[in-house]
């Protein structure tokens, strides 16, 4: 679903800027963006995602953020995650599954001080202490996270040291801002401000994506830091503070509407309930946040009045992008298709008004490619030039540098 609002103020500097805001979502929220951002990157003449002026990216967005800032485009992440022999680096998405053991052992390690210090005030003071307190105190062994995220971390160290790019943010030529939650105090933090720039891409992505209860909090310089859509959603409005006059967001967690109109005739209402908790908690989490995310944007219409603003959407009726298994190799790739050729949809639909913002830039959508009903994800980053060599996969990366710089030859 394409969400398009126009500025109500022309804006005053003569350099247009370009910002992408990208939300959390968990692996799943993460192939919907490639695949949606796959689908804005081609259709759009003289628009390239991985040479905008600001990123701004939260929890798993903030690794694609990352990612296309450092100048690693579209066409290779979805090469990467959706496991294409020919991608610079494998992906690997049961490495996000791998049970976080250091935290394991340093919880258990703390039992019997905890426990022993538990019943001696329940002996020494027995009408004070009842089993509610000693379950409060036990509470503390209790791991903090599930899985271990160092995974995350790892992966884009090594992404961006096999594509010969930077893990720091003072190397980059444009502004990013990864956005995590200091844990003791529930105050955002902007890793790549001034303030915060002390610390690696890959360490404040690390923490950006630690949501609560899956992954541990992460350290750093004696701070703990969680996944920073707890605050909120996309955070745009550090790209439009930065004067950003055309805004892209993207978020994929939207709640489901099951009703009898969905896109499957046989859901019912009563389908997320037989699904039990881990069903609820989902549509209550999405619930929650595409209110804040809907409230937010409204503010920006007032607040920043010179920006043209675009958001991109799930369908609220699209089950397929609601019930995927990401872990499973076939889902992963047919939910980063599916993304695609919906957001090519969208856009189509959407194409007049899209062209009244995209031309103040310079920019045009490419009509032809969008009425393509038979163009593929797969057509889109050149699954033809399937090789198991490096030297093939180096010649890959280096016809799409040539292909890049021919456009630019042709836009000047």
């Amino acid at each position: 679903m394409l969400t398009i609002h126009q500025a109500q103020t022309p804006k005053k500097q003569a350099t247009a800027t370009t910002g992408l805001a990208i939300a959390g979502g968990g692996p799943v929220g993460a192939i919907y963006e490639l695949g949606a951002l796959r689908a804005l990157d081609e259709s759009i003449d003289g628009l390239k995602l991985h040479e905008l002026d600001v990123y701004v990216g939260v929890s798993s967005g903030a690794l694609i953020a990352a990612s296309l800032a450092n100048g690693i485009s579209t066409v290779e992440m979805c090469r990467i995650f959706t496991g294409q022999e020919y991608a610079s680096i494998r992906f690997d998405p049961e490495s996000l599954m791998r049970p976080a053991f250091k935290e394991y052992l340093e919880r258990a390690s703390m039992l019997p001080a905890v426990l022993s210090k538990a019943l001696l005030k329940m002996f020494r003071h027995p009408g004070s202490s009842n089993i509610s307190e000693l379950v409060s105190q036990l509470g503390k062994v209790i791991p903090s996270g599930v899985f271990d995220n160092q995974a995350i971390h790892d992966f884009l160290e090594q992404a961006f040291r096999v594509s010969g790019h930077s893990n720091e943010f003072d190397d980059l030529k444009c502004a990013l801002y990864i956005v995590a939650v200091d844990l003791d105090s529930g105050a955002a933090v902007r890793f790549g401000s001034k303030a915060h720039r002390d610390v690696s891409i890959a360490r404040a992505v690390q923490a950006s994506a630690a949501l609560p209860g899956l992954y541990p909090p992460v350290e750093i310089d004696g701070h703990y830091y969680v996944d920073g859509a707890l605050r909120r959603t996309l955070h745009a409005s550090v790209a439009l503070n930065e004067g950003v006059d055309l805004l892209i967001g993207i978020n994929p967690l939207v709640p489901f509407d099951s009703g009898e109109k969905g896109l499957n005739a046989e859901v019912s209402d009563q389908r997320l309930n037989l699904g039990g908790l881990p069903l609820i908690l989902s549509q209550t989490f999405r619930a929650l946040i595409q209110s804040r995310m809907e409230a937010g944007f409204r503010k920006y219409y007032s607040s920043h009045p010179f920006a043209d603003l675009l958001l991109l959407e799930p369908h609220r009726k699209d089950e397929e992008i609601f019930f995927t298994n990401i872990f499973s190799y076939h889902s992963r790739n047919a939910l980063c298709e599916h993304s695609y050729q919906v957001t090519r949809k969208d856009l189509l639909a959407r194409h007049k008004e899209l062209s009244e913002v995209l031309e103040k830039r310079g920019l045009s959508l490419k009509l032809d490619l969008l009425r393509d009903k038979e163009r593929t994800l797969a057509d889109s980053i050149g699954e033809s030039r399937s090789s198991h060599a490096s030297v093939a996969r180096s010649l890959s990366r280096v016809l799409d540098d040539l292909d890049e710089q021919l456009e630019d030859r042709k836009a000047s």
